[in-house]
């Protein structure tokens, strides 16, 4: 089954082959057509020039950065698409149109009326003729303009270019413009009110009864700094004096004696001290030199106890100075502190009823005054910006002007090969439409298919008499084969019986394939007899040269005898029975016993005899022979009938009960179509030798017998 499918895959193609070689003279005709039609529409076409203007393309962005580096901005999928638009947007295209004058420039051009084109027409006109091609990965975009005028075509493109930069500078500058000036009557406005709040502020203050050394110091805070800062002063001083007096109260003797010049570092206490010491020191030295109770001694130890006794009422006086001074010190806290107190209070009955809505105003001033400062910079930033040159559009290429051989369109080449394939494709559609149109038998498959009779024989196209191209003929192996299968069809039966050639119309070939078998038979060593019974339009006596005047319709009517009727012919082992005369009476002589008789006795007489007969659509004559003989071969010719009508021969004949033996497929075209092809590369091949004619018959009778049964 695998097998049958591969098969069967490679008859469809070589069927469309077939179709395709069949027809080639109308594919080439529809090919050649075509091709003339468009070179001759390509010829007649005006050329076209192209005029290419390159620029470059990027976001707004000065030239140089003048407060702050420019970073580079994320990359933007759709700025270049928008740009590719408004390149060809109705604004930048009706300013280049006003710049070169086009209306009246393209008026004769169109036929306009006035002498100007409509701006509608003159858009339109334009918009068809630019292209606006964007290089992937790339700022860069092409403008191209096609004209016939080369000059126009390279002056639009440059125009559009200088159109488009001159707008997105102009933009721009007028996007800046129009800020500066939002910004200055901002700023117009801002100030307003800063000296409106400033006005408020003024008058919260003279209001409130709010003191201000300078701008933001109050008089009333500058005093509560001053107050707590005094109290603390004046606590820091008490607490020394404290610590001071809580030193000496704890010591006494000579502990206090010894610590209080330190501690109170006085001048006249120290002097004290330092003389008590001396006396001691020189009481000492008396002592040992005289005794207790020398006037030395005494003076000395009673000036020694006068200074102790002062001493001792200094460091008492100093104890209550200290404490006196620590007493002042305390009561100067204690007031100061009170006072601090009574500030604060007042301060804050100020704070909430005065000093609350000047601060607010005060507040407002602040930010109102920052607004303002920060609108004057950016106000003198963006006016310094605009006179900064940018360059958002670059010419990189200004288009040139092509040369006069440089056009664009028609392009001949791509035309021609277009024109072949639109030949190509039409001419092998109109050939297969064709195809589908033409019912006729093309193939043995066609054969087989649909008459259900196998293929006995194959006869090439152009075959004429075997009498006249002579024993060594390329077409007689086909006849050969033809003997060769009638064999086999007739499973295994002698060659020998009476046999009729029929077709389903007119001109399929029969008279000339049943005389050139007859003559294969004969030459094979057949006794073989030829019996013209188209009684309607005989031949078979023009192949032979031989006299119609007498035959079979004579015979049948008994006016001559059958030995007087049949001819000898100059081929061996042929006979010939003419036709006869035509009388209006012949017409139902073949459908008579005397008909039956001649019959039975020719065939006591002679090894095969063919019957030519008439059409058998249309005629009953071939229906009559057809019943009668022992086997017929039905002629279709390649191409010539619709398959109904051999269709409605085969039906025919097994109506009458004729035993059809097969098809004889005759007129095929071998160079134009290849399932035909090996048979004519067989028959050639065989006829080649002199000596293979008993082989070339053997080799060909088992192609037959492959091939046909």
């Amino acid at each position: 089954m695998a097998i049958d499918d591969s098969n069967e895959s490679k008859l469809h193609f070589l069927d469309y082959w077939r179709v395709i070689k069949s027809r080639k003279e109308i594919i080439l005709a529809v090919i050649l057509l075509v091709v003339l039609t468009g070179m001759a529409y390509t010829f007649t076409m005006p050329k076209i020039y192209m005029a290419n203007a390159r620029i470059s393309v990027r976001e707004d962005s000065l030239d140089v950065a003048v407060f702050e580096r420019q970073f580079m901005s994320a990359f933007n999928p759709f700025f270049l698409k928008t740009q590719y638009e408004i390149i060809q947007s109705r604004p930048i295209l009706t300013q280049v149109i006003q710049n070169l004058d086009l209306q009246k420039k393209w008026a004769d051009k169109y036929g306009a009326e006035g002498g100007a084109l409509r701006m509608e027409d003159t858009l339109l006109i334009l918009l068809k003729s630019i292209r606006v091609n964007q290089y992937r990965d790339t700022s860069l975009i092409d403008i191209q303009v096609y004209n016939e005028d080369r000059s126009q075509a390279t002056r639009i493109a440059n125009e559009i270019a200088n159109v488009y930069r001159e707008q997105r500078l102009s933009l721009k500058r007028t996007q800046v413009k129009g800020g500066v000036d939002a910004l200055e009557n901002e700023l117009q406005k801002q100030q307003e009110r800063v000296d409106a709040a400033e006005v408020e502020l003024e008058e919260l203050r003279k209001s409130g009864g709010v003191n201000l050394l300078q701008r933001g110091y109050r008089i009333d805070k500058v005093r509560l700094q001053a107050l707590e800062a005094d109290r603390i002063s004046a606590r820091v001083d008490m607490l020394v004096r404290q610590a001071r007096l809580d030193q000496l109260e704890s010591l006494s003797g000579e502990e206090l004696m010894n610590a209080s010049a330190y501690i109170v570092n006085d001048q006249s206490l120290l002097l004290l001290r330092k003389q008590v010491v001396d006396t001691e020191v020189q009481l000492k030295l008396l002592l040992e030199n005289y005794g207790v109770n020398h006037p030395e001694v005494r003076r000395m130890r009673a000036a020694l106890d006068e200074l102790r006794i002062k001493l001792t009422n200094a460091l008492d006086g100093l104890k209550k100075g200290i404490r006196a001074d620590y007493e002042v010190a305390k009561a100067k806290y204690s007031a100061l502190d009170s006072e601090l107190e009574t500030a604060r209070a007042a301060d804050i009955q100020s704070e909430g009823e005065n000093y609350l809505p000047f601060q607010r105003a005060e507040r407002n001033v602040e930010v109102q005054r920052q607004l303002l400062d920060a609108l004057r910079a950016r106000v003198t930033q963006e006016g310094i910006e605009l006179e900064v040159p940018r360059t958002p559009v670059e010419i990189v290429e200004p288009a040139v002007e092509p040369s006069e051989r440089r056009f664009v369109s028609p392009r001949i080449a791509l035309n021609i090969v277009l024109s072949l394939l639109i030949g190509c494709v039409a001419g092998v559609g109109l050939a297969f439409f064709i195809e589908y149109l033409d019912t006729s038998v093309k193939t043995v498959d066609d054969v087989e298919r649909n008459l259900g009779l196998p293929v006995l024989g194959v006869i090439p196209q152009k075959v004429r008499s075997l009498m006249e191209e002579g024993p060594d003929s390329a077409h007689a192996e086909a006849y050969r084969v033809l003997r060769t299968n009638i064999h086999f069809a007739r499973k295994g039966h002698e060659t020998s019986g009476a046999y009729a050639v029929v077709s389903g119309g007119a001109g399929e070939g029969k008279s000339t394939t049943l005389f050139n078998l007859a003559y294969i038979c004969a030459q094979l060593g057949d006794k073989v007899l030829v019996v013209d019974s188209d009684l309607r339009r005989p031949v078979q006596h023009t192949f032979l040269g031989i006299s119609n005047r007498f035959g079979l319709t004579n015979v049948l009517m008994q006016e001559t005898s059958v030995e007087e009727a049949i001819k000898s012919t100059s081929v061996p082992n042929l006979h010939f029975l003419p036709s006869g005369k035509l009388p209006r009476t012949s017409l139902g002589l073949l459908d008579s016993q005397r008909m039956r008789d001649l019959l039975k006795a020719l065939k006591a007489r002679y090894d095969v005899i063919f019957f030519d007969s008439p059409p058998i659509v249309g005629v009953s004559d071939a229906s009559i022979l057809a019943s009668e003989v022992d086997g017929v071969l039905l002629v279709v010719q390649y191409r010539k009938y619709p398959r109904d009508i051999s269709a409605r021969a085969r039906r025919m004949l097994d109506n009458v009960g004729a035993n059809v033996l097969g098809v004889v497929l005759n007129n095929i075209n071998i160079l134009r179509d290849d399932n035909y092809y090996y048979y004519h590369s067989y028959y050639s091949h065989y006829d080649q030798s002199p000596d293979s004619k008993p082989s070339g018959e053997l080799v060909s009778t088992a192609q037959a017998g492959k091939d046909g049964l």
